[in-house]
């Protein structure tokens, strides 16, 4: 967080050094619009669900056994006997710590894949910006702007698509 509101500090300095004459060499992206816009976007969700859907599948079925052994714990726990009340404990710890790795590892392919999206747009975005002659680019959602030839969103997303 450090870093971007670094960033966008010395991007606005950089806009008031500039001046007005250097205004036509800054662009503006909105780079969420574009990851929200990629065909991509969709292939790579479906890809995901398609990867994960049989573990997903898995933990539903174990997670009603679950529900229902922390009933049996909160209804008979405290006449059970203690081999059996721990071996219940057990099976819950086991089954969450199932659905935590599952949680953790889903987390982590997105992630990747957002990460290659991301990279994909900072190239197009790089690309448009030394073809259209801009010295700086900065996203939309870190400066105020009133040009919106500045704006070089759309045409970054005809760039990744």
């Amino acid at each position: 967080m450090k870093k971007w509101l670094c960033a966008a500090g010395l991007g606005l300095a950089m806009v008031a050094a500039a001046g007005v004459q250097a205004a036509d060499k800054i662009a503006v992206v909105d780079v969420m619009s574009i990851l929200q816009k990629m065909p991509e976007r969709e292939t790579i969700a479906k890809q995901l669900e398609t990867e994960f859907k049989s573990r997903a599948t898995a933990l539903q079925k174990e997670e009603k056994a679950a529900q229902d052994k922390v009933k049996k714990l909160q209804t008979s726990g405290a006449s059970m006997k203690a081999a059996d009340r721990t071996k219940i404990e057990n099976d819950i710890k086991a089954f969450q710590q199932k659905a935590a790795a599952f949680t953790q590892d889903s987390r982590r392919r997105e992630a990747e894949e957002m990460n290659k999206l991301v990279a994909k747009v900072q190239s197009a975005v790089k690309t448009v910006a030394e073809k259209e002659g801009y010295a700086v680019v900065v996203k939309a959602d870190a400066a105020f702007y009133a040009n919106a030839e500045n704006d070089i969103t759309e045409k970054v997303l005809t760039q990744v698509k």
